[in-house]
C-alpha cells in the first residue's frame, strides 16, 4: 500500500516539477482542426495560399461537454500513432471544462451541469464521477503512458471567485468550484504523464493589485485542498481573449490600464506581477503558458466601451483581431524565463458565442459594436471570423512556418 501511495504522490511530484513540458517533444495537431480551416480554404480559393498558413497548427482539445469525452480516444490514438511513425516524443494538449454552474458571470458559454442550491452536491457527483473520471480512466490506459498530456484546467472558473461574487450564480457555485476542480487537479496529479495549468485570466480581469490577491488565495486554498501546491506545473494566461502579449519593458497601453490604475498593460507584465503575487502564497517555482492564437492586434478593442464600461472589456469575436505568435517555446521576447510557451489554447475560428438575440445562451457581448456579427454559437466554426484573424495578423506571423524554427514546437498532424 505504501509503495502505490509513494508512486502516486512521486508521479506528480515529478510531472509537475520536472521542467518545461514542451521541451525537445512534438505537439499534436488535431485533424478536425485541420479540416475546420480547410471549410475556410474551400470557400476561398483566392485566399487559400494565406489561410494555409494558419491550417498545421497545434490547437487544444476542449472537453467541454461529458458527449466529447468520446473522442478524446480519438486525439490519443493518432498521437500515439504519429509517435509510433516518427519516433518524436508526443504532448497532447487538453482544456478541463465542464465544472458545475460553469461561466457564472456570462451566458455564452454555460456548461451543461447546472447546481440545484449552493450546495451542488448532485452537480458535483456528476462532474466526479461522469465527468473527471471518465477523462482519468482513458488517459491512464498504458497505451497513452509515453505521451504527455498538457491539461489547461477550467478557465474562467476561479477568476469569477475572485471578482464576481455580486452575481448571484457565482454565489452559488462557489462550493461547487471550490470542491469540483481540487478533485479534478488532485484526480489528473496521479497520473504521470499529466502536465496541469490552472486557468489564471489576463491582466485586463486580474491585473488590478486588489484582485490578484483574491485570486492567489483562492488559488492557496485550491492546490491545498487537491495535495497541495505541487500538484501542478503552473498557470495560463488570456485563454480565449485577446490581450497584447507585450514585453516586461513595453510601455504600450492600447487598453487605457493604467489610468485605471492598472500595472499589468499586457501579459507578460501581468505574469511577471502573479508570479510574485502567488510567491508570497508559497506559491514558488511555478511555469506558464498564455494563449497568443488572437491577440496579434493590440488594439483591436475600445479602450473605452460604451457598452460594458471597463477597459477591453468586450471579449466576443472581436472584429479587427488577428492572428498572434504561433506556438513556441522562444518566450524570450517578454524578458521572461518563467513562460514555458505561447500556445494557442482557444481555437481560432471557432465562435465564441451567438449573435443571434433569441438564443437562450444569448450573451450582449457577443452583440457588441466590437462583435463580428451572425455569429454562431459558442464552439462551432465560424468562416468570416476566420478569415478575418488571417487577413490582420501581422505580416510576421504570415511568413512563420513552425517547422522552420530552430524554437518552434514541433508539430505533426494525423
Amino acid at each position: 500500500m505504501w509503495s502505490l501511495l509513494a508512486a502516486a504522490l512521486f508521479g506528480y511530484v515529478s510531472a509537475q516539477s520536472s521542467g518545461n513540458p514542451y521541451t525537445g517533444k512534438t505537439v499534436y495537431i488535431q485533424q478536425a482542426y485541420v479540416d475546420e480551416v480547410q471549410i475556410s480554404i474551400d470557400a476561398h480559393p483566392s485566399q487559400a495560399t494565406l489561410l494555409k498558413k494558419y491550417q498545421n497548427v497545434p490547437v487544444f482539445y476542449w472537453i467541454d461537454s461529458m458527449a466529447r469525452i468520446a473522442n478524446l480516444t480519438t486525439v490519443l490514438d493518432g498521437a500515439v500513432a504519429q509517435a509510433s511513425k516518427s519516433g518524436d516524443k508526443m504532448v497532447v494538449q487538453i482544456i478541463i471544462y465542464d465544472v458545475p454552474d460553469r461561466d457564472c458571470s456570462a451566458a455564452a458559454s454555460n456548461g451543461e451541469i447546472a447546481c440545484e442550491d449552493s450546495s451542488c452536491a448532485a452537480g458535483i457527483q456528476t462532474y466526479q464521477t461522469k465527468y473527471i473520471d471518465p477523462i482519468v480512466n482513458i488517459l491512464k490506459q498504458s497505451k497513452y503512458s509515453a505521451l504527455t498530456i498538457v491539461a489547461l484546467i477550467e478557465p474562467d472558473s476561479l477568476p469569477n471567485l475572485a471578482t464576481n461574487l455580486n452575481v448571484a450564480k457565482c454565489q452559488q457555485a462557489q462550493t461547487a468550484y471550490m470542491t469540483a476542480i481540487p478533485y479534478a487537479i488532485k484526480e489528473l496529479a496521479a497520473l504521470p504523464n499529466v502536465v496541469q495549468y490552472v486557468d489564471a485570466a489576463h491582466g485586463g480581469w486580474l491585473g488590478w493589485p486588489d484582485n490578484m490577491q483574491k485570486f492567489t488565495q483562492i488559488i492557496k486554498t485550491v492546490l491545498t485542498t487537491a495535495g497541495g501546491v505541487d500538484t501542478i506545473r503552473g498557470f495560463a494566461s488570456n485563454t480565449a481573449n485577446y490581450q497584447p502579449l507585450g514585453s516586461i519593458t513595453s510601455t504600450s497601453d492600447p487598453c487605457l490600464l493604467k489610468q485605471n490604475y492598472n500595472d499589468c498593460i499586457n501579459e507578460a507584465i501581468y505574469i511577471q506581477f502573479m508570479n510574485q503575487q502567488m510567491e508570497t502564497q508559497g506559491i514558488t517555482g511555478k511555469g506558464y503558458i498564455t494563449d497568443t492564437a488572437r491577440n496579434g492586434v493590440p488594439d483591436c478593442r475600445k479602450a473605452e466601451s460604451e457598452s460594458c464600461g471597463d477597459p477591453c472589456c468586450e471579449w466576443c469575436n472581436i472584429a479587427n483581431s488577428g492572428f498572434g505568435t504561433k506556438p513556441t517555446t522562444d518566450t524570450s521576447s517578454t524578458g521572461l524565463s518563467i513562460i514555458d510557451a505561447f500556445v494557442w489554447a482557444k481555437v481560432p475560428g471557432e465562435s465564441d458565442g451567438t449573435s443571434n438575440t433569441s438564443a437562450s445562451n444569448y450573451d450582449f457581448h457577443c452583440g457588441s459594436d466590437e462583435s463580428v456579427p451572425n455569429a454562431p454559437q459558442a464552439g462551432m466554426w465560424f468562416d468570416s471570423f476566420f478569415v478575418m484573424l488571417a487577413t490582420n495578423a501581422p505580416s510576421d506571423t504570415h511568413n512563420t512556418h513552425i517547422s522552420n524554427l530552430t524554437h518552434r514546437l514541433n508539430v505533426f498532424e494525423e
